[in-house]
């Protein structure tokens, strides 16, 4: 996030420099930060801790290569419900969280209800994942999917 673009009143140019650079590299040390910031050591470790505390920065986690891991299939499946009262929305989220090729779930408003991006090692892999696992899912009345031919633009690539 670029310095001038915070909306939050609470965070100053110098927060906004430190979620910039931390989203950049988690792993930066508080002494690289610091110079890069602007600021001494000790006020640039309270600033990220309080970042932190106050849920600016959720976590920190080590990005893994899925090609390196063969996860090399993506597919999105559309998802429609057979019900859409906060009940079954409940139901559906609750459960689709506990599916581990299932990397994101997002509730949207069109033509269908849940997109989900989904990562296995192959076509016959994610079959049965969506066979067996989001087919069953509470209230799922149909799915459409799309196969990824080539990942153009993915979230990880941008901490690169």
């Amino acid at each position: 996030m670029p310095a001038d673009q915070t909306q939050n009143s609470e965070i100053d140019q110098f927060d906004a420099k430190i979620l910039e650079l931390v989203s950049e590299d988690g792993r930066i040390s508080i002494t690289d930060l610091a110079a890069r910031v602007g600021l001494s050591k000790t006020p640039c470790q309270i600033r990220l801790k309080r970042l932190i505390q106050e849920g600016y920065i959720e976590g920190f986690k080590a990005v893994l290569n899925p090609s390196k891991l063969g996860l090399d299939h993506v597919a999105f499946a559309e998802v429609k419900l057979s019900n859409t009262r906060e009940e079954a929305l409940k139901s559906f989220n609750d459960a689709v969280k506990k599916i581990k090729e299932v990397e994101e779930c997002h509730m949207i408003a069109g033509r269908f209800d849940y997109l989900l991006k989904i990562r296995t090692r192959d076509i016959r892999r994610y079959r049965h994942v969506l066979g067996e696992k989001i087919s069953s899912l509470p209230y799922v009345a149909s799915t459409s999917t799309s196969v990824v031919m080539e990942p153009v633009k993915e979230t990880w690539d941008s901490i690169r």
